[in-house]
């Protein structure tokens, strides 16, 4: 009788999509390293088999609903369950409202939070119809913290924290789990394609990820303890869990601290110096 737990996990080709993968091959899972970039999704799926994991690849483009409901029947029809499903596929773009294209808007929206959707509308079925399952939605603090100049990131990942937390109270009756993931920088390559409409803002976006103090596999390792005690909210580092409690407490203290700062002409040499220090 097949005793491996089965894993579905999107942008798996790289990133903390990799991480996550190699780190539930440690335990012995079976993977569907899903992905758009078929070459370097071999080569994780190869890291999982290394790793002690088995699994296979799948080529599927997240914005499109009848990609993601095809590979929900697909591991469904070909391992009979799925016990857990990884949202992770998502790019970044900067830019002040009035600035970035609405182009860049729709491409963003189309990963980050249309991405989470379809891949929830097409698994909770099938999930619900084996009374099992869990699901983890890779968010940001981005979502909660709301930063200047990252509208259209913040919107996508403010979504996905929504749609975890009504997820979690409409699953709980199907003894389906859910958790969000709200990081703030870490080391990740979702730089390498992210869109921005001025030279502060790819400088604020380097900073931060080359200062960033949490690698990546750290961040898996935090998923799956949240995956194995059913938590909904993960927010890895200390710098988020703080900005996290600031925002709580104080709401309209928080924003005014980030207008004031912005106004007082000193929001761009602060931003820099905290993301060189890593305390972004």
């Amino acid at each position: 009788m097949e005793t491996r737990n089965h894993a579905v996990i999107t942008g798996a080709a790289s990133g903390l999509g990799r991480d996550l993968s190699i780190a539930l091959a440690r335990k012995g899972w079976h993977i569907l390293v899903s992905d758009i970039i078929q070459d370097e999704s071999a080569v994780t799926l190869n890291m999982v088999r290394q790793a002690g994991g088995s699994g296979e690849t799948y080529l599927c483009d997240v914005t499109r609903i009848e990609e993601v409901q095809a590979m929900a029947d697909y591991v469904f029809g070909a391992w009979g369950r799925v016990d857990l499903l990884v949202n992770n596929a998502g790019v970044a773009a900067a830019g002040v409202v009035s600035e970035l294209s609405i182009e860049d808007w729709h491409w963003l929206i189309d990963i980050n939070m249309w991405g989470m959707i379809y891949g929830c509308h097409a698994f909770i079925p099938h999930m619900k119809q084996a009374g099992r399952g869990h699901i983890v939605n890779i968010s940001s603090a981005a979502g909660f913290v709301s930063l200047s100049e990252m509208a259209c990131y913040n919107v996508s990942k403010a979504a996905v924290i929504s749609l975890s937390e009504t997820l979690r109270s409409e699953l709980a009756p199907f003894s389906i789990g859910v958790s969000v993931v709200c990081p703030s920088f870490f080391n990740t390559n979702i730089q390498m394609n992210m869109r921005a409409c001025s030279e502060f803002q790819r400088s604020f976006s380097s900073a931060c990820f080359d200062n960033a103090r949490m690698p990546s596999e750290n961040i898996a390792q935090c998923i799956i303890k949240a995956y194995e005690n059913n938590r909904l909210y993960v927010i890895p580092q200390a710098s988020a869990r703080l900005q996290w409690l600031l925002k709580r407490i104080s709401p309209e203290r928080y924003y005014q601290n980030q207008s004031s700062m912005r106004t007082s002409g000193h929001f761009y040499s602060i931003a820099l110096a905290l993301a060189r220090l890593g305390l972004v």
